[in-house]
């Protein structure tokens, strides 16, 4: 059950933590809470967090096939590891630039739920995101290859999911002039987490592939 617990609270953690950089959705969930009001904010999170659970859900299905292609696995490792590597450095050039982001779409003639599936699912950044950071939790032990492991951790996803957009569905505009105004401390921060999460995956890389320590922990 402890097992349990720790999965489900990295899966909510990083899920939270993951929706609080300013993108198109928390942006868009905030327009809608203060425009249509806050049920319709929820309304749009939920959309948004059921698209990304399935997702998610698929993707970690697919690893169990990807660890036993050894080569395929430990080059999908290397480009998660990639892919985190440029969401640091963009972090880095945004905070030089001082660069924020905003967001305007027609949200008054889209019902919020479909507004919030239609985003998710055009969100590029989904699977690379929750392999990268799955292949993560695999190599330090905490995301076991369970279904229901694999549950759990979808679940805390969806909650910290929730969790996140709840965040700006409340504190509306003025959490978004607040973050807009510290942007670049908030870019260097993301970058600095995201170059030591690097870091620490190299280094795991570099001792025993996480398609061997995978394919170890399905064994029985």
């Amino acid at each position: 059950m402890q097992n349990i617990l720790r999965v489900f609270f990295w899966g909510m953690l990083v899920s939270f933590l993951g929706s609080l950089p300013l993108g198109t959705m928390n942006v868009t969930v905030t327009q809608i809470s203060v425009q249509r009001g806050i049920t319709d904010g929820f309304v749009f999170a939920i959309g948004s967090m059921i698209v990304e659970v399935i997702i998610v859900r698929i993707a970690l299905v697919g690893m169990k096939w990807m660890a036993k292609q050894h080569k395929l696995f430990r080059f999908l490792e290397y480009v998660a590891t990639s892919i985190i590597l440029f969401l640091a450095i963009a972090s880095f050039v945004a905070a030089y630039k001082m660069t924020g982001f905003a967001s305007s779409l027609p949200i008054q003639t889209i019902k919020p739920f479909w507004t919030g599936t239609f985003l998710s699912l055009t969100n590029p950044l989904h699977i690379p995101f929750w392999l990268g950071w799955s292949t993560v939790l695999m190599n330090k032990n905490i995301l076991k290859p369970s279904a229901i492991q694999y549950n759990w951790y979808v679940t805390g996803i969806g909650i910290g999911t929730i969790l996140g957009f709840a965040v700006f569905i409340y504190a509306g505009n003025y959490l978004v002039s607040q973050i807009l105004r510290h942007q670049t401390l908030l870019n260097c921060a993301i970058g600095i987490v995201l170059l030591i999460t690097v870091i620490i995956q190299v280094i795991k890389m570099r001792q025993v592939p996480a398609s061997v320590r995978y394919s170890k922990m399905m064994q029985p």
